[in-house]
């Protein structure tokens, strides 16, 4: 719930059965995709009650347990609203679905203060300002700057909430295009690999049989053109950072014009059919292309899609006039 005042807003959230021996604070953690640092502010103060008492952090919760925060009226944000273009495919009272472009960062952070998606979000919409964390107020997942498509945001609490369960319950669909090099093994298949951070190189992912974290993709052929490259469909099960570029590399098909995981552009001098390519490709040819979800108020399940950006559906008509 939002509130036009200074006053507290007041989440209450049960306990399933699934969920039952839980430490207090990673259900929550995992239930609201807070930070911990602001879950344990709130446990400190005595502001989590279970059954009407206050837990510590270590409180197994149980079935059925009705969790009580008291959540204090939002600090103000040194987020900055910005006039930049939105392109709005879906908005009500609680959702706004944005088709975000290449090129575009989701939410400030080191590099990168202003002019990202978040700010162009909090221009058009002020309430966000109070939604979830304070420092991605609405956000309940991102894309790399790089990456095309469509990403939804949460105006109300209510939805915030929603959408968190979603994403953990794997019940978001989301759907991804994109161009990569090779020719998969079978018309359609699943990487099953876990991800973790890179041992040597920080600012990259990849695959970890003993550190990483469970994640899994399934692909599907869309088309194939000369190089070889491939039109794939991909569907994330997991979400995990630069999962599908990750995925996609550790079987030989890096993404074209991922320079981070070995599909840049310098590979297009070995491919002399496609040298009428590289002025053309000027990042990671991933797209999110379909975005399915259930409405937290109605209960309604939405689907939309969004086309192929100029840059990537410049590269395909390309590609349908070479020959084999």
């Amino acid at each position: 719930m939002q509130s036009d005042t200074n006053d507290p807003d007041i989440l209450t959230q049960v306990v399933e059965p699934a969920e039952a021996g839980a430490r207090l604070d990673q259900f929550l953690a995992r239930r609201l995709n807070w930070s911990r640092a602001r879950l344990q502010k709130l446990l400190k103060a005595g502001r989590v009650l279970v059954g009407g008492r206050a837990r510590p952090p270590s409180y197994r919760v149980r079935g059925g347990d009705a969790v009580e925060l008291t959540v204090p009226a939002p600090e103000p944000s040194e987020l900055t609203p910005e006039a930049l273009p939105l392109d709005i495919v879906y908005e009500d009272r609680d959702l706004l679905v944005v088709q975000k472009p290449p090129g575009l960062v989701v939410h400030p952070g080191a590099g990168h203060r202003g002019g990202t998606l978040l700010n162009a979000l909090l221009h058009h919409c002020p309430d966000l300002a109070e939604i979830g964390e304070v420092s991605r107020p609405g956000l309940v997942h991102r894309l790399d700057k790089d990456t095309s498509g469509l990403l939804v945001a949460a105006k109300t609490s209510l939805a915030h909430a929603a959408l968190v369960r979603q994403f953990q319950a794997h019940t978001i669909t989301k759907r991804y295009l994109a161009l990569v090099w090779g020719r998969l093994p079978e018309p359609e298949g699943q990487i099953e690999k876990e991800i973790g951070r890179h041992p040597r190189e920080r600012q990259k992912m990849s695959v970890h049989p003993r550190r990483g974290k469970a994640a899994v993709t399934f692909w599907r052929v869309r088309r194939e053109f000369p190089g070889p490259l491939t039109l794939v469909e991909l569907t994330p099960q997991t979400g995990r950072t630069h999962q599908l570029r990750v995925h996609l590399a550790s079987e030989g098909h890096p993404v074209l014009g991922d320079a981070t995981y070995g599909g840049g552009v310098s590979r297009l001098a070995g491919a002399p059919k496609l040298k009428g390519l590289r002025p053309l490709v000027r990042r990671q040819l991933l797209h999110a292309w379909q975005l399915g979800l259930t409405h937290p108020r109605t209960g309604e399940r939405l689907t939309w899609e969004a086309p192929l950006p100029e840059d990537f559906q410049a590269v395909v008509d390309c590609l349908e006039n070479l020959k084999d």
